[in-house]
């Protein structure tokens, strides 16, 4: 997936992220204060914590879209297992209440996504699981 900048020029999706952070950039956890990196192996960009599995509200109707004007704290409120054996944290922001789910990354802290409570499997792929 391609997108083009105002200049004109075309750019690989990978190379950018909304609100023009780099998508390799690594950044601060607001909950734990770990300094996280690209994901190593396992996925393609990072949305969480490997850490400590919290997220930020930052999107709002899709996943990706850096639409949310909420930017509250999303806390990993349980987990499930896609059919064909995916993990998946269930996130909900402490601030307004949104949910939203994300897949696991292969460099995430295991245990602790076991260690999440087994709720139901929510929607397809990029909606909400509200």
């Amino acid at each position: 997936m391609s997108r083009t900048s105002k200049d004109g020029a075309r750019r690989g999706y990978a190379a950018t992220r909304g609100r023009g952070q780099a998508r390799s950039a690594g950044f601060r956890c607001r909950h734990c204060g770990a300094t996280v990196g690209p994901i190593l192996y396992g996925g393609h960009h990072r949305n969480h914590c490997p850490y400590c599995l919290y997220s930020t509200h930052v999107d709002s109707s899709r996943m990706g879209d850096r639409a949310s004007i909420c930017g509250g704290l999303m806390e990993p409120i349980g987990a499930f297992t896609r059919p064909k054996g995916e993990h998946v944290i269930v996130h909900r922001c402490v601030t307004c209440g949104f949910e939203r789910y994300n897949r696991i990354a292969g460099d995430d802290d295991f245990e602790k996504v076991l260690a999440l409570p087994v709720v139901p499997q929510r929607g397809g792929p990029g909606e909400p699981a509200a």
